[in-house]
């Protein structure tokens, strides 16, 4: 099986370009394809959002269900509790030992969905049974924080962004509990997709990113 045909399975395309390793990762002058990902095509274009609603989306989600493939190549989602604060690394948190661990490091690969709105609606015009929503999807890689300072930033950031009234007791629960939680950093390969369902005031679906 050669690279090109690898490669397109996995959801990459050739762009037709070449550049130089030194220019990627420094040093050598050899020649190198280059490639791009195709990404998923959403089928209903009128309810995709970009990239930016959809980091919302996930801001704002009480829970982000990540999607594991686990050592045996089964699938396995569980909804989080993630933070971030830079848009491209989010943090949870758990137990030393346990599944989600064992899938990451056998396939560090997941998938992420959220959704702040889901309203079960009879369609204003047609009266069809439908349901409003708003929902984004990204990829990443899953990595097992090591080091103590980042361990703590990602703990900051979840106790920041979901128990903010009790951050003066963050210090204290640092010091007994840091030694036995694990921290895990998903860092998203690819910008978030949104996607949404919703009708305005006159029961228009609002289509192609209109807002009111």
């Amino acid at each position: 099986m050669d690279l090109e045909h690898i490669v397109n399975k996995c959801g990459f395309s050739a762009t037709g370009m070449l550049n130089r390793c030194s220019q990627l990762v420094g040093g050598d002058k050899d020649m190198v394809k280059v490639f791009k990902y195709k990404g998923l095509k959403m089928r209903k274009k009128s309810r995709e959002m970009d990239s930016e609603w959809a980091l919302e989306v996930m801001h704002k989600a009480p829970y982000i269900t990540v999607s594991f493939i686990d050592e045996d190549g089964k699938p396995y989602g569980l909804p989080l509790s993630l933070a971030s604060d830079d848009d491209v690394n989010w943090y949870f948190h758990g137990a030393l030992e346990g599944k989600k661990l064992e899938a990451i490091k056998t396939h560090p690969e997941v998938c992420l969905s959220a959704v702040t709105r889901c309203a079960p609606t009879v369609g204003p015009k047609d009266g069809s049974f439908t349901l409003q929503f708003k929902s984004a999807i990204a990829f990443g890689k899953a990595e097992i924080v090591t080091e103590d300072a980042e361990k703590i930033h990602g703990l900051r950031l979840i106790c920041e962004r979901f128990l903010p009234q009790h951050m003066d007791a963050f210090d204290q629960s640092i010091a007994r509990s840091l030694s036995r939680t694990a921290v895990v950093r998903i860092t998203l390969t690819e910008p978030p997709t949104g996607k949404r369902k919703q009708y305005d005031k006159e029961g228009v679906e609002m289509k192609y990113g209109r807002m009111e």
